[in-house]
Parts: structure tokens; sequence; C-alpha cells
């Protein structure tokens, strides 16, 4: 689950760590009173969706008379705003953050993740702040520092000195006890709040020695929202696609992608193979769909209803190899789709498996038109046939 900006600089703000007075505002005449409370000139107006590149995009913009501060605020508010990792069709923006203005000494990078190599939370730190990390990592992998840290020791002071003693040339002597601070609470909030990222990019410096995050990044692992339920009233809905948000309802894990053959199946390792096999008969998967092992006749019927909603898809390939979910409960909610929506595209089904046979009388008994494909190989011939 993502966070927006000011939520996550909330989340800093009381975890010690230095933001800058800011404030959310949903209507341009609530900018107005916003310029008479914060420090300024300048300031900066930035738009708050779940998306990175926003400046890119335009929607980060400074300014430096309450006017335009307005203006700004207007010509985001509603606007689809179009970034690198929106896609063509962007975002809708529904709220802006409005802060002061920071004069900028330097800039650094600072994160933690979990990286799956060493199995360990890492801080990530670099000199490079304000860039796109991964061009970074790509052309200067030598100015991205990494700190593994044990969980069961946590974080250490000399984890934080390893990190900015090793930048050349070092943080200021008058810095170094706040960049540790700030590193101290970042893996604080990490561990707490169950995250998969926390980043700040860039972490700042002032002339004065003073040490601001300007933006602030926050994912939380879904999986342990259970005990965030706090967090979890932070979410907004309206960051995400209508499908996947549904698919949510259902407890269906689905991610919409850009192409044209819909995926039903059971297992993420043969989601992923499935999605190979589509690409290498020539199409492009419309979507991640696994249905998982448990899963009802609701749950298959609502998953194909889902797939469908999406214009896009030319084809439907059902790929389930039975085991805790059974062939013939995999059928009968195919079979329930299709009753209540025309399914208006080719269904390929490949089924094997805890009762295979009577999954595939199922189907062979129903009024619906589909094809069988008796292994991955098959399946790619007949999905290629569709796209040709």
């Amino acid at each position: 689950m993502k966070l927006h900006e000011y939520q996550a600089k909330d989340i800093f703000g009381k975890s010690g760590i230095p933001i800058p007075n800011g404030q959310v505002v949903t209507a341009a005449d609530q900018a107005t009173k916003a310029t008479q409370i914060i420090n300024g000139p300048p300031w900066v107006v930035k738009a708050q969706v779940h998306a990175g590149g926003r400046g890119k995009g335009g929607g980060v913009k400074v300014v430096h008379y309450p006017y335009e501060v307005v203006t700004a605020t207007e010509s985001l508010l509603g606007k689809h705003l179009v970034t690198p990792q929106t896609g063509p069709e962007g975002v809708t923006v529904n709220q802006v953050l409005i802060e002061e203005g920071i004069e900028i000494n330097r800039e650094y990078y600072l994160s933690m993740i979990v990286d799956r190599s060493t199995a360990c939370p890492t801080m990530i730190f670099s000199q490079a702040g304000g860039m796109e990390i991964e061009e970074v990592a790509a052309k200067s992998s030598e100015l991205i520092l990494k700190e593994h840290i044990d969980p069961a020791v946590g974080w250490m002071m000399h984890n934080a000195r390893n990190l900015l003693y090793s930048q050349e040339p070092p943080p200021p002597f008058g810095a170094l006890r706040a960049l540790m601070s700030v590193m101290a609470n970042v893996y604080k909030i990490f561990m707490t709040l169950d995250c998969t990222l926390v980043e700040i990019n860039p972490l700042v410096l002032t002339k004065d020695r003073k040490v601001f995050a300007l933006d602030a990044k926050v994912n939380i692992d879904d999986n342990a929202l259970f005990r965030q339920k706090e967090l979890l009233l932070l979410d907004d809905p309206r960051e995400k696609d209508p499908l996947e948000l549904m698919a949510e309802k259902y407890h269906l894990n689905y991610i919409r992608l850009d192409g044209n053959i819909g995926a039903m199946v059971n297992g993420a390792g043969l989601a992923m193979a499935t999605m190979d096999v589509i690409k290498m008969a020539g199409a492009e998967p419309a979507n991640f769909l696994d249905v998982g092992g448990g899963a009802s006749e609701d749950m298959i019927t609502k998953g194909v209803e889902i797939i469908l909603k999406d214009r896009r898809v030319k084809a439907i390939l059902v790929n389930i190899f039975g085991g805790i979910l059974r062939c013939d409960v995999l059928a009968r909610g195919v079979v329930a789709a299709a009753k209540k929506t025309r399914i208006r595209v080719p269904l390929i089904v490949r089924l094997e498996g805890t009762n295979v046979k009577e999954g595939r009388e199922i189907l062979r008994n129903s009024e619906l038109k589909f094809l069988v494909a008796r292994d991955l190989g098959e399946a790619a011939d007949l999905v290629s046939k569709q796209v040709s």
C-alpha cells in the first residue's frame, strides 16, 4: 500500500525527521490561506499522486508570489498528470501539497528496502540526491552505498558512520549528527510500520547545516496491514485502478497490464510462466491474475468478470493446475461467469490435476464455446492464432 507524500511526511515529522512546513489543499480557495501560514517566498506546489517523476510531468511548481500559488494549485487540481511512471493515460490530481521553499546546499538520497539477495533490511545512501536513482546506479554505481542490517541486532551507530564517512567528500562535521538521527529514524519507521520502502529524495542540507526531507515515499507491506489498521485508514482508493480495486474486494491477486490477452492462473509461479507463454506467442498479457489455491467458485466467477471488463482483451487463457483448487470448481466458476456476463472473446482452457476429467466434462456440457489446450505449447499456438 502506497502513502501520499504528505501522509509520509506526517509520519516523518512525528518520528523526529525534519520536514518543511506545509499544508494539503483540495481547492484553489484554500491556497490563499495556506500562503498566510506557510513561510515564503518561495513556495513549492506539489501534486499528490502515487507516481514518481512528478517534476518531469509538471506536477511540481516553485512560485514566488501568493497569486502564483493559487494559479499553480488551480492548474494542478483535476489535471491528468502524466509522468514516466504513470503511462500515457496519467493519473488525476485530487489534492496538492503547498510547502515552504528550502534553500538547498547539498542533496542526498536515502532509502530503506529489503535486499532480496541478502534477505536483510538495507539502507541505501548516495550523494547523488535529487536524481533518478536508477540512472545513478546504471552510470555511476560507485556513488551508491549500501548498509545491510541484521534484524536481530538492529540499527547501530557504526552503520551510519559506514555510510557517511564513505562519501567523498564526507558531509560537514556539524551535519553528521543530524544525518545520523535521520537514518536511525528511517530504520525505526521501516521496521515498526512493516514497510517495503521508505525513501527520501532529496534529503537536503542547508547552508546552516540543517537537514530536511524534501520528498517522502512510504510503501507498506499489504500482508502486514492486519496489524497496521491505523495506516489502512490512509489508503486512497482513487489512486488505484478500478479493476484492481474490484479484485482486492474479492481477495484476488490482480494487476492490470497493457496487453490484449487476459490470463487466469492459480499460483504466482505458474502465472509468470503463463505470461511468458503469451509473449512467446507474439501477444502481450493484459493482466496478472492469480486466484490462489483456495479460490471458491464465486472468486473464479468474479475473476472472469474482471478480465472481461478490460475492453482491450481479445482472448482469455485459463491455465489451471488443480491441486488445492480443483479443476471442477474452476470449471463451474467459468460457466457461472459465462451465464452472468457474455464472453465476447475466445476462451482458451488448459486444465490439469485434481478432478480434471470432471472439470473438462463440465465445460464440455456447457453452452460455452472454448478451445482446449493440452499443454503450454498448444496454449501458445492457440493464443497466437487469436492475435494473428
